[in-house]
């Protein structure tokens, strides 16, 4: 017989000791970088949708008021005088109406269909129902808390601070604030 053509018994096959113990040391780390990096991203897309719908919110709001006038004493239609304007008798204008007290701001018993100026909206939270609907914001945004204050900024009355308040399922409050001018 030819050495070369020896039968050599064979080798058991499967896996050693060690290849299993580096096996489960590879898968280990494997699992723990999944559940670090990948896994926490499904929170953070369910908090980015709640902040765009949050936007939307304030965003469908913000375009609601700003169609509004500045104050019920200004004119419907825009121009002088603006309500707290100083007469100006070289060009023929007479002082505008004072402008409303901030302790009066609030709908005044409106109808929410029939706000007719910027601070009706002072007070507008998600019980209140949506422009031209019988649904509430907390019918259409579910979990979601709304506020609406309007203010006068500093001591002069020729802008209203709107600020809207937006609380998402997850607690976060985002604040979205609009400047609006007496012209």
């Amino acid at each position: 017989m030819d050495a070369s053509r020896a039968i050599l018994p064979r080798r058991a096959s499967g896996f050693t000791l060690i290849e299993l113990v580096v096996g489960m040391i590879v898968l280990g780390i494997a699992l723990v970088m999944l559940t670090s990096m990948l896994f926490p991203q499904a929170d953070r897309a369910a908090e980015t949708l709640h902040r765009v719908r949050s936007a939307e919110l304030a965003h469908s709001l913000l375009n609601e008021i700003w169609g509004k006038r500045y104050d019920q004493n200004s004119n419907p239609n825009g121009g002088v005088p603006a309500c707290g304007a100083a007469a100006r008798p070289d060009l023929g204008l007479p002082a505008g109406l004072p402008c409303t007290d901030q302790a009066n701001f609030g709908p005044g018993g409106l109808d929410r269909n029939a706000y007719r100026d910027v601070d009706d909206y002072h007070g507008l939270t998600q019980a209140s129902k949506m422009l031209n609907s019988d649904r509430t914001y907390a019918q259409e945004y579910i979990n979601y808390q709304l506020s609406v204050s309007v203010t006068y900024p500093g001591s002069d009355k020729n802008s209203k601070l709107v600020a809207i308040n937006v609380t998402t399922p997850s607690g976060e409050v985002i604040t979205y604030n609009a400047l609006r001018s007496n012209y």
